[in-house]
């Protein structure tokens, strides 16, 4: 019998979590290219900042205070982004954590890219 999984409910499981999903980032073709070439992100500042933020939004520590809305408008991302950005999140969740709390951060990541994309995506209407 397999061991269960644990609930994702630690900072060191946000670690793990954070690490292993952006990993799979760099990883994918899609994703790659934005977040290497045209972002140029610093994976050395970019991971504890990303720890942080998670930590926030599923511990409720707090300790992000950026604002992520900003760094990410100039980024030529679409929807095929957000959808690949939250389907390598929930294979990682899904891989390594289940209960609540994993279910919660796959919620919230997906409310979250929902956001994001809401608020990225040309409104035709603002035209008028």
């Amino acid at each position: 019998m397999a061991t269960p999984l644990p609930d994702l409910n630690t900072e060191a499981y946000i670690v793990k979590l954070v690490d292993t999903f952006y990993a799979r980032v760099d990883d994918d073709a899609l994703l790659r290219p934005i977040f290497n070439d045209v972002a140029q992100v610093d994976w050395a500042t970019h991971l504890p900042t990303m720890y942080d933020f998670w930590s926030s939004v599923l511990l409720g520590t707090s300790r992000y205070k950026g604002r992520p809305m900003a760094k990410h408008f100039p980024l030529p991302i679409k929807a095929a982004h957000f959808q690949q950005w939250l389907a390598l999140f929930n294979a990682s969740v899904d891989e390594l954590f289940a209960g609540p709390h994993a279910t919660e951060a796959k919620l919230k990541a997906q409310n979250i890219g929902a956001m994001f994309e809401h608020r990225m995506s040309p409104n035709p209407l603002s035209l008028l």
